[in-house]
C-alpha cells in the first residue's frame, strides 16, 4: 500500500482501416448482421440492478426505421430518486476507494473496448447512429478508449499538483470529490462522449446518475456491459431513460445536486442553467455546470490556397456521419477569384458520394438520426429553393420512406446574415459565401460577429501574414482553431475540446481541465512544532 504508483503512460488507440479482406472489417459485419437479427430490452440500472419498468420504447436503426432493434424502459420519478438515493449511498464507499483502483476499473474498461467489445461497440453505433464504419471506429473505440486512457493520466497529474512547504510547515492538497451527485446528459451523437461524461466524473470519486439520448441507447446498452465488466461497483453510475423534463426537474429539485456534465442543444442547456440558477439556494454547494453545446462552425479559405485542400476541408467537415457534429462545417467563405473552382472540385467530389446503409461500406453518408431531424432540413432545404438570396447548387434531395435520407447540399449565398448563415442546422447542408480577394480583413470581421457560437473554425492560407491576422481577429470565435485543416476530428490528448460564447462553458473535454471541474480541493496544512506564546516581535519594548 506505501508506494508511489504510477499510471500507464498514455497513447492514442490506433485507428484499423477495415479495408476488405481485413479481419475487423469481417468481425464488425459479422457483428452489425448479429445485432440486426435479434432484439433487445434494456433495463435501467440502478445499484448495479436492472430495472423493468414495463413502459416500454422501440429502438431502430435510422436507415432503416421501421425494422426494430428491441425496447427500452423508461423511468418514472421514483425510479430517478431511486438513482439519487442509490448514489448518495454509493459515495460512502466510491469517494474513499484509492485513486489507482478507481484508475485501474477504467482502464481495464479501455483495453476491454480495444479488444473484445470492439465490434460490438461499433456495430451498435452504426445500427444506433448510423454511422459509416470509419466515423464509429473514432468515435465509439478510439475516442471513447482514448478518453479513459488519459484521463487516468490526468488524474494522476492533477493529484500531483502539490503548494510549497518547508521544514517547520507541510502544505498538501486533498482533491475531494464534489459533495453530493453529478447529472450527466449525454448527447445521440458520439459514443465516446456518452461513456465519457459519466466516466470522467466517477473516475474522481463523484457518483453518477446518467440520462443518455433516446437516441443512443442501444449503443449507451454496450456502454454499460463494458463498465460492468471492467468491475465497477454498484451504484457509481446509475442509468435511466424517459421523459428528460422529468427527469432533470427530479434531479435539479435534490439537495445533493452537486453538478452537471451536459452535452446537447444550446437552448436546453440555458433553461438548464436557469433552473439550476432558480434552485440554488435550496442545494447544499455550489453545483458545477459544465457543457458542450451548439456550434455554426466556418471554414474560410485566403486568396493563397490551394483549392483542393479547401474542397476536401467542405466536403469532409460538412458531410462526415451527415453534417451531425457539433464542429462539423456549415458555413464557408470563398475569395472571388478561386470560388468557382473550389466550388467546381466540391461538386465533383459529391458525385461521387454514395449514401445508404453503414452496412455497405461502401457509403459515404447514411441517415440522418430521426423524424424530426429530417423534417427540419427538409423545411430549410425548401425555403433554400424559395429565397431570392440563396442558390441551390448540388444535392437538396430527402427521401424518409426506408430511412431520414437527405443528399449532402451545397448552397451558396448572397447575404452572409442569411438563414443558413447563422443557424445550426446539424445536417449534411453547407452555405458558401463569397467574398472579394481584397476584402480579407472584413471578411474575418464578418466571420466573428456572424455566429452567436465559438465552437470550432478552420482558416486556410499559404500566407502566414494572413494566418496571423486571421488568428488575431478570430480569438474569441472558436474554441478549436484549425489551420489548414478542416474544423472536425479532434483527438484526446491532442486537440482538447470546447468552445465559449453560446457553445458552452469551454472546460476543454479530454485534458485536465475537465476533471479539475469534478473535484474540490482541500488545503492541509501541518504546523510541526506550533507557537505556544501569542507575542509576535513588533510587541517588543523601545
Amino acid at each position: 500500500m506505501n508506494s508511489e504508483v504510477q499510471v500507464p503512460f498514455p497513447e492514442n488507440e490506433p485507428i484499423l482501416s477495415y479495408a476488405p479482406g481485413s479481419a475487423e472489417r469481417d468481425a464488425v459485419l459479422a457483428t452489425y448482421r448479429e445485432l440486426y437479427n435479434q432484439q433487445i430490452e434494456v433495463p435501467l440500472y440502478i445499484d448495479g440492478k436492472a430495472i423493468k419498468t414495463g413502459n416500454l420504447a422501440p429502438m431502430a436503426p435510422p436507415h432503416d426505421h421501421q425494422h426494430i432493434l428491441g425496447h427500452y424502459h423508461l423511468a418514472e420519478e421514483k425510479h430517478v430518486q431511486d438513482a439519487i438515493r442509490t448514489a448518495i449511498e454509493a459515495r460512502k464507499k466510491w469517494s474513499k476507494m484509492p485513486w489507482e483502483s478507481r484508475a485501474s476499473i477504467f482502464l481495464k474498461a479501455a483495453e476491454l473496448l480495444a479488444g473484445p467489445y470492439r465490434a460490438k461497440i461499433n456495430a451498435a453505433t452504426m445500427l444506433a447512429q448510423s454511422k459509416t464504419i470509419h466515423q464509429a471506429e473514432i468515435d465509439a473505440a478510439c475516442e471513447f478508449i482514448d478518453f479513459l486512457r488519459f484521463n487516468v493520466a490526468y488524474m494522476q497529474e492533477i493529484y500531483q499538483q502539490q503548494p510549497a512547504s518547508d521544514s517547520s510547515v507541510w502544505n498538501r492538497l486533498t482533491y475531494r470529490p464534489l459533495e453530493g451527485f453529478i447529472y450527466a446528459v449525454t448527447p445521440f451523437n458520439f459514443t465516446a462522449i456518452s461513456g465519457n461524461l459519466p466516466a470522467s466524473a466517477a473516475m474522481m470519486g463523484n457518483v453518477v446518475v446518467w440520462k443518455p439520448s433516446d437516441y443512443q441507447v442501444y449503443s449507451a446498452q454496450v456502454i454499460i456491459e463494458v463498465f460492468k465488466e471492467a468491475g465497477l461497483p454498484d451504484g457509481v453510475i446509475n442509468v435511466v431513460f424517459g421523459d428528460p423534463q422529468m427527469i432533470t426537474d427530479t434531479v435539479l429539485a435534490d439537495a445533493d445536486f452537486a453538478g452537471i456534465h451536459y452535452t446537447g442543444s444550446t437552448q436546453i442547456f440555458k433553461q438548464l442553467w436557469g433552473k439550476i440558477g432558480q434552485n440554488v439556494s435550496h442545494y447544499k454547494s455550489y453545483p458545477r455546470i459544465v457543457g458542450e453545446t451548439g456550434g455554426k462552425d466556418f471554414i474560410v479559405a485566403h486568396p493563397s490556397v490551394k483549392p483542393a485542400a479547401v474542397a476536401t476541408a467542405i466536403v469532409r467537415g460538412a458531410f462526415e456521419f451527415q453534417g451531425q457534429k457539433c464542429s462539423a462545417a456549415s458555413r464557408v467563405y470563398l475569395p472571388k477569384s478561386l470560388k468557382k473552382q473550389i466550388l467546381e472540385l466540391v461538386m465533383k467530389d459529391m458525385d461521387s458520394i454514395t449514401m445508404g446503409s453503414p452496412e455497405d461500406m461502401n457509403n459515404f453518408v447514411t441517415a440522418v438520426i430521426h423524424k424530426g431531424a429530417f423534417n427540419r432540413l427538409k423545411e430549410a432545404i425548401e425555403k433554400v429553393k424559395q429565397d431570392k438570396e440563396a442558390q441551390l447548387l448540388k444535392g437538396g434531395t430527402y427521401d424518409d420512406r426506408k430511412g431520414y435520407f437527405v443528399t449532402p447540399t451545397l448552397v451558396e449565398t448572397t447575404d452572409p446574415h442569411y438563414y443558413t448563415m447563422e443557424t445550426e442546422l446539424f445536417g449534411p447542408l453547407v452555405t458558401v459565401y463569397e467574398y472579394e480577394d481584397d476584402k480579407w480583413a472584413e471578411t474575418l470581421a464578418l466571420v466573428d460577429s456572424t455566429s452567436i457560437y465559438a465552437l470550432t473554425g478552420a482558416v486556410y492560407s499559404q500566407d502566414r501574414y494572413a494566418l496571423e491576422e486571421a488568428m488575431e481577429a478570430l480569438e474569441n470565435a472558436a474554441g478549436n482553431f484549425y489551420i489548414n485543416d478542416k474544423p472536425t476530428g479532434a483527438v484526446v490528448g491532442q486537440q482538447p475540446f470546447g468552445g465559449a460564447r453560446a457553445s458552452g462553458t469551454n472546460d476543454k473535454a479530454g485534458s485536465a481541465l475537465n476533471l479539475l471541474r469534478w473535484v474540490s480541493p482541500r488545503l492541509i496544512k501541518e504546523t510541526f512544532v506550533p507557537p505556544t506564546n501569542y507575542h509576535y516581535p513588533f510587541l517588543g519594548e523601545e
